[in-house]
């Protein structure tokens, strides 16, 4: 399923190729970077015990609501009437930005929701002036519920998560800020240098596997080349480009420690190999 929201870095265009690429044996999912959650909400539900954080408290707040049956409900009922406009965008945006304004929570998550519908690119900041009745959203906020019912949703840095979860049968997936993007990214805490490094630390101590997808620079290659950590190139559709450049792609790396290119630990391989001997695989 898609996910109920776009997202800047949003993995979309990726998400088949990041889910094939998932090992077959783990039974803990931790999405580390969740974001709009667009994998998460991507793969199989397989009674795998599954965790979706953020830094960005909003992001997590608007998820625990939607997460919520009565909260989704109370936020449904406040975005029914709903303005698309630009003096309501600028309204709402102005009372999220100020810190000592006090709302409900499932309040505090329909505004949210709508400066993600209505600003340009998802990125909260400028009014797109796009005609949308977000009525239209309501089924898949509805879907993202059901989803999300058994899924624990955290609010906590990336660090502390990944040790808080580790244990040898965990997966990690990481889709953290890219390198030389990090001024994209809205409440994030300043995501630097200093943390793309303490990112690769932490992962390499990990006794779990991670799969981990980044833009594809001389930096990260760098900050990867080590001993057991297995890189892999993909490509997709680059949205800015491909308004003045028709086929334009963006080059990003999958990067595993664990082997990318061998279908005997991958999810996909597993599915391929056990269709070929005529059975069914739910992963």
């Amino acid at each position: 399923m898609n996910s109920f929201i776009s997202w800047v870095g949003g993995k979309k265009a990726l998400r088949d190729e990041i889910v094939q690429h998932f090992p077959f044996h783990y039974d803990r999912y931790i999405e580390v970077f969740g974001g709009g959650g667009w994998v998460l909400f991507h793969k199989q539900p397989r009674g795998d015990f599954e965790v979706y954080n953020d830094f960005n408290g909003l992001l997590v707040n608007l998820f625990r609501c939607v997460q919520n049956r009565s909260k989704a409900r109370r936020m449904k009922k406040l975005l029914k009437y709903s303005l698309n406009s630009r003096q309501e965008f600028d309204r709402i945006r102005k009372v999220m930005n100020d810190p000592n304004a006090r709302m409900a929570d499932y309040r505090r998550a329909a505004y949210y929701y709508q400066l993600i519908r209505y600003s340009y690119a998802s990125g909260l900041d400028s009014f797109a002036a796009q005609p949308h009745d977000i009525r239209s959203d309501f089924p898949i906020i509805d879907m993202a519920t059901a989803r999300l019912a058994n899924v624990v949703v955290e609010h906590g840095s990336f660090e502390r998560v990944i040790r808080h979860y580790d244990r040898p049968t965990s997966f990690f997936y990481c889709d953290p800020p890219y390198h030389d993007s990090e001024k994209f990214y809205k409440n994030v805490g300043g995501f630097d240098i200093r943390k793309h490094i303490l990112l690769r630390d932490t992962l390499l101590s990990i006794n779990g596997l991670f799969l981990l997808s980044y833009n594809d620079d001389e930096f990260v290659r760098k900050l990867y080349d080590c001993k057991g950590i297995y890189l892999l190139e993909k490509k997709r559709p680059h949205n800015m480009r491909q308004r003045f450049e028709s086929g334009a792609e963006f080059p990003e790396l999958l990067i595993a420690n664990y082997d990318l290119n061998d279908p005997s630990q991958l999810l996909m391989g597993q599915t391929t190999l056990f269709n070929m001997n005529g059975g069914l695989l739910q992963p």
